[in-house]
């Protein structure tokens, strides 16, 4: 059976505010995968996001998601920005948040319908979150509400998730069930998973290839072809050092963070 692709870059290049984010982008990544998109702080990551949501126009290059050129505000693609502040205060129930990613700017006037009732239950099932469904959002722990907020972006049907640091402030815990699940999904449900991370490690059992950006460039390949010594210095243009750990984890040692970082990149 062919695989097909669900996402392709093509000599791709980005600016914000004059600057070159980075270019010469050719990546492609294909259905069903789960993507680590990885680098310090200023070097484009969330841009990469944003260019295939179509909200950062490409300044060179091409762009396609599913074989088609990308459009702002698809439903195929479900889009987790970094991550959100609820007020312990905020009463709306978990399942009626995740109801949202399908009434959108329709919240309070549709009627609910057996077939939308439906798919909330089964992608409330899917996250695991069934047990506090009716517990107001606020109340939730921040591994609880990252469950209801997968479940939100998955439930108007996207074949792709795009998620923006989702396991920054979780315990260590919390990050490797997210990841489990971000991975179970992957594997029964075919969909494609790009996810910016700080720390490879609580995500490193699970994910399939990395995607490194640094330098104005972006290198792809598996975790163990990417994240060495001799690649991230060529990719950094400076001396970076890849350790091992004895208890499994890895450690960059020596990279460059830019000094320079556009107010809406991370």
């Amino acid at each position: 059976m062919r695989i097909l692709g669900a996402l392709q870059l093509d000599h791709a290049a980005a600016r914000l505010g004059g600057r070159l984010i980075w270019t010469e982008v050719d990546l492609e990544v294909q259905e069903g995968e789960f993507v680590a998109i990885l680098g310090p702080n200023g070097a484009g990551k969330s841009t990469l996001l944003k260019a295939l949501l179509g909200v950062v126009p490409l300044a060179e290059g091409s762009v396609r998601v599913f074989g088609r050129p990308v459009r702002r505000g698809s439903d195929e693609i479900g889009y987790l920005p970094q991550r959100r502040r609820f007020d312990p205060d905020l009463r709306i129930r978990a399942v009626d948040l995740v109801r949202l990613g399908l009434d959108g700017e329709r919240w309070g006037m549709s009627l609910p319908s057996p077939a939308k009732t439906n798919r909330v239950a089964e992608m409330v099932e899917l996250v695991g979150a069934a047990a506090y469904q009716d517990r107001p959002i606020g109340e939730l722990s921040g591994g609880e509400q990252q469950r209801i907020l997968i479940a939100q972006a998955l439930v108007s049907g996207a074949r792709m998730l795009a998620l923006d640091e989702p396991l920054e402030s979780l315990d260590l815990n919390n990050q490797q069930a997210i990841s489990e699940l971000i991975r179970s999904i992957c594997q029964t449900r075919g969909v494609t998973v790009l996810l910016v991370a700080h720390d490879i490690n609580p995500i490193l059992p699970f994910v399939d290839r990395v995607v490194y950006v640094a330098g104005g460039h972006v290198l792809s390949g598996k975790p163990q072809e990417v994240i060495r010594t001799e690649t991230l210095t060529a990719l950094y243009g400076t001396p970076v050092e890849v350790l091992h750990t004895s208890d499994g984890r890895i450690v960059v040692v020596g990279q460059y963070e830019p000094v320079t970082h556009h107010p809406d990149d991370h």
